[in-house]
């Protein structure tokens, strides 16, 4: 398989801190054509063989902001058993829904732009509901839990213009951590 032309913005560029606009149906072809090439580079940067051969940080999500595109679409990617893949594709998502229980990643979040290791942790909702729209327009609604859960809300900050970084304390990245559950 050939990897897809996917150009990664790096936390430094500007571009990463605009706030996505709306896209409005129907999807250009080209938008099309950029969705389904996320998706295989995320499924790729999932498989060993292609992380070796093409040197990939492996990846579940992708907004196009990262991709220097201001539209609010993100697509994630989750590797199920068997070595497939349940794909994900959220135009203008909206989190309507959230619990107050709060987790982090215990080994540290992680973005497809920030090419660097970061202490601290990031404080994410243990689940969420999201109001999104396909690639044809056709509303829909979703509830996540745990690593969906952190992956969209990582992904929405990313079309608000926030990266994991804003989220930690730089006086004390571990703050509240005893009020969090780890995953």
């Amino acid at each position: 398989m050939k990897l897809p032309n996917i150009n990664i913005l790096d936390e430094k560029n500007k571009v990463l801190r605009q706030k996505s606009l709306e896209v409005t149906f129907p999807l250009t072809k080209e938008d099309k054509k950029i969705i389904n090439d996320s998706l295989r580079y995320l499924e790729m940067s999932q498989i060993e063989k292609y992380i070796e051969k093409y040197d990939l940080r492996s990846g579940m999500g992708l907004s196009f902001i990262q991709l220097g595109i201001p539209k609010r679409i993100f697509v994630a990617s989750d590797e199920l058993e068997g070595g497939s893949f349940k794909r994900y594709v959220f135009i203008n998502p909206e989190i309507i829904s959230k619990s107050e229980e709060l987790i982090y990643v215990g080994e540290g979040e992680g973005c497809l732009s920030v090419n660097r290791d970061i202490e601290g942790i990031v404080p994410r909702h243990a689940r969420i509901t999201i109001k999104a729209y396909d690639e044809n327009g056709k509303p829909f609604q979703l509830r996540f839990r745990e690593d969906l859960a952190i992956l969209c809300q990582h992904e929405i900050d990313h079309l608000n213009g926030i990266l994991f970084v804003d989220w930690i304390d730089k006086k004390n990245p571990y703050k509240n951590k005893n009020l969090m559950r780890e995953i």
